[in-house]
């Protein structure tokens, strides 16, 4: 039970860090240059050498990216809160019940993850300048599709679990 136990917690961290990173870091739209650095976009800023705002990202017609940003960050927090509540729950429920109150939490970090990748794919040309569009996804929007099923997983790993002695 023991090594059950610290596989979901190693999972859980896990899927945390890669929200973290995928939040955090520049890189959720690459666009090459002939001759010159990349360009690395994230939800805040474009990066090559220097760094400078999304262009818009105050106004409506950004308003998508402000849901991506949002959704991603609720999702971080979310995967956090459910980790605390997770350890409280550890030692605070009775043997033989269930830690439903930590799987719903962290489905729903599983859902802010999938709405956020989802629009930041389907308006991605909504908030990116014309010279900005033709590019590819970075490893940062692949984390956050990557950190989607583990955090998914690791919500319906909290809803079967059982605490036991």
């Amino acid at each position: 039970m023991l090594i059950i136990l610290a596989f979901i917690i190693l999972f859980h961290v896990a899927a945390t860090i890669l929200l973290f990173v995928a939040t955090i870091n520049n890189a959720w739209w690459v666009v090459p240059q002939p001759g010159r650095d990349l360009i690395y976009t994230d939800l805040w800023y474009s990066c090559n050498s220097t760094c400078y705002p999304v262009e818009n990202s105050h106004t409506v017609e950004a308003a998508y990216l402000q849901a991506v940003q949002a959704t991603m960050i609720l999702a971080t927090m979310l995967c956090c809160v459910s980790f605390f509540v997770f350890i409280l729950q550890l030692f605070r429920l009775k043997q033989g019940e269930r830690f439903v109150f930590t799987a719903i939490i962290q489905l729903l970090a599983s859902l802010c993850v999938m709405v956020g990748a989802s629009i930041y794919t389907a308006q991605k040309s909504s908030f990116h300048l014309p010279n900005l569009q033709k590019g590819y996804y970075g490893s940062s929007y692949i984390l956050a599709w990557i950190s989607f099923p583990m955090t998914l997983i690791s919500g319906l790993m909290y809803l079967v679990l059982r605490k036991r002695k």
